[in-house]
């Protein structure tokens, strides 16, 4: 019969549980504390590791606080239109901040 063993291959670090990651990270020498690191720390601790580039690149908080800066300044003008009774533009700017808002979502 057949002596062949099949080659495992392993999962894109992606696409594993942080369980997974914790017990991959615990085989690296490298790497210390693993038991207090989210999924996130653990693939790129286990990225450095192994030296691979991490190619998702990190937006800047700096871009999520411009976008709240915008929220904020719409809803006052917003609250603003509301107290006059304009109802059209008081639309007008809450779809303009659900917008906005959806943007700091993909950006965070």
């Amino acid at each position: 019969m057949g002596g062949k063993k099949k080659e495992v291959k392993e999962k894109p670090l992606e696409k594993m549980t942080a369980t997974e990651l914790r017990t991959l990270a615990m085989e690296v020498p490298g790497i210390t504390g693993v038991h207090g690191m989210n999924k996130t720390e653990l693939i790129s601790a286990v990225k450095e590791a192994r030296g691979i580039a991490d190619e998702s690149g990190k937006k800047s908080s700096g871009q999520v606080r411009e976008l709240k800066k915008q929220i904020k300044s719409l809803k006052a003008k917003r609250e603003k239109f509301l107290e006059e009774g304009e109802q059209q533009l008081a639309d007008i700017y809450r779809k303009k901040i659900i917008r906005l808002k959806k943007k700091t979502r993909r950006a965070a």
